[in-house]
């Protein structure tokens, strides 16, 4: 056996238990810890104080995300913020005021002034003043007729072709071509100018070929030859000029492809049928497109035989000098010479 002083002691051994008090005893204590208010813990809680009131409090995130959590009032605020910035700061348009007299020509013809605007005649003014000569100021009227004309509503059916029409709603005599067109230049500004107003013309670079087209076809309805009509539109602006001269040279491109059309269906010996079936092409397609060079040819030929009947009935001014008959002078009585003179 080993000596009791010489054993190594047990680390698990067990701390003595502490002397249970009496209950006296423990009424005692109670009492004094009631009078400090603490307790035995009391000088502990009152160090974890003043550290607790020394910590400044957490922010709340409004978007409660990890990611928001480290922002501080100094950082950047999110993407979504600043793009609402703008929206924000732009200042809202004003909706335009409608002149009165526009109110009233509304209450009066709805069918001219109304959802629908139609071109109206030539004269319209001088109308209006006669027929209502207590509602409408001449000057007022002039004014508002102004800003009815330039509007885009009435631009557009302007550039349409529709007929003009009187304060009754009938319709009268078409739009003149060089109304049409000039009606169609201007829309054309506006809607470049709306797209972009950039300094290198690439909103109105991008709208040529639509303006190309829309003149081709005004040139078209017009009725008149590819001539006649540069020569009533032709103007000084030159980009103007450039653009009526790429619509019909777009135009006379499409007309010889007709004419060549024609002259092959006519050397091929065949049918309409036949024909488009033997090219690929819609018959209804290749029927119309003869029929309508055909007729531009009987036009250009009647056009030809008009022009040459009237050189023949206006002869020139020339002919007419050289054809008038010159009148004779009286033949004057001879003076009597010599003798005969004196009756000697």
């Amino acid at each position: 056996m080993t000596d009791a002083s010489t054993a190594t002691p047990k680390t698990n051994a067990r701390a003595p238990r502490r002397q249970q008090l009496d209950m006296a005893d423990q009424l005692k204590q109670l009492q004094a810890g009631a009078g400090t208010g603490t307790g035995a813990d009391a000088p502990e809680q009152q160090a974890q104080q003043p550290q607790q009131a020394s910590r400044p409090p957490r922010q709340k995130n409004a978007g409660g995300g990890r990611g928001q959590r480290g922002q501080q009032a100094g950082q950047p605020q999110p993407r979504q913020q600043k793009a609402q910035q703008p929206s924000q700061q732009s200042p809202q348009r004003t909706p335009r005021k409608v002149n009165p007299v526009l109110e009233r020509l509304f209450e009066l013809y709805p069918q001219l002034f109304g959802a629908r605007f139609v071109p109206l005649k030539l004269g319209v003014y001088e109308e209006l003043l006669a027929r209502h000569p207590e509602d409408f100021k001449a000057e007022d009227l002039k004014i508002a007729m102004g800003q009815h004309a330039r509007s885009t509503r009435y631009l557009e059916s302007v550039a349409a072709g529709l007929a003009r029409h009187d304060l009754d709603g009938n319709a009268l005599d078409p739009v003149a071509p060089e109304h049409v067109h000039h009606a169609i230049l201007e829309l054309h500004r506006r809607r470049a100018h709306r797209n972009g107003n950039n300094d290198n013309g690439n909103a109105a670079a991008d709208l040529r070929p639509q303006l190309v087209a829309r003149i081709a076809k005004a040139v078209e309805a017009s009725g008149l030859d590819r001539e006649a009509y540069a020569v009533l539109v032709r103007s000084r602006d030159a980009n103007a000029n450039a653009v009526v001269d790429e619509a019909l040279a777009e135009l006379a491109q499409q007309a010889a492809k007709r004419e060549a059309l024609l002259r092959a269906f006519e050397a091929s010996g065949r049918s309409e049928q036949e024909f488009a079936e033997m090219y690929g092409m819609k018959p209804g397609d290749v029927a119309r497109t003869l029929q309508r060079v055909r007729n531009d040819q009987k036009k250009a030929q009647a056009a030809a035989e008009a022009a040459a009947g009237a050189e023949v009935a206006t002869p020139s001014a020339e002919a007419a000098v050289v054809a008038q008959p010159v009148e004779e002078a009286p033949a004057q009585p001879a003076e009597p010479s010599g003798p005969a003179a004196t009756g000697n």
